[in-house]
């Protein structure tokens, strides 16, 4: 299995920003995708998740800015972050089973 988070960057507050996660490895179109983030000194926490069926459930604090969305055709998931805040700040990461794990990329919400 290999996950490759892409997309991450330095972005103002009230700005936008898409992650990307390509998969390998494993039936990518009947898999349960999860985005998660991990701030400095704290636990890493589930944002976003989506079932193989398109289902999607968000945590409470990114509910209306974030959306999960898949291409399956891509073996790709994906993470519209929008509104942002200092807060959002923290490593992304996707995941497959919360077992599985992508390396990675910094979001980072600063003026």
């Amino acid at each position: 299995v290999q996950l490759v988070e892409s997309g991450g960057g330095l972005v103002q507050p009230g700005g936008s920003l898409r992650l990307s996660c390509a998969a390998s490895g494993f039936i990518f179109s009947q898999a349960r995708m999860s985005w998660y983030r991990q701030a400095p000194g704290k636990e890493r926490d589930m944002v976003a998740a989506i079932t193989a069926g398109g289902s999607t459930n968000y945590a409470d604090s990114v509910k209306g800015r974030f959306t999960i969305s898949r291409d399956n055709a891509k073996n790709t998931v994906y993470l519209q972050m929008n509104s942002l805040k200092p807060e959002d700040t923290a490593v992304y990461y996707c995941s497959r089973l919360g077992y599985y794990w992508g390396q990675g990329t910094q979001v980072t919400v600063s003026s």
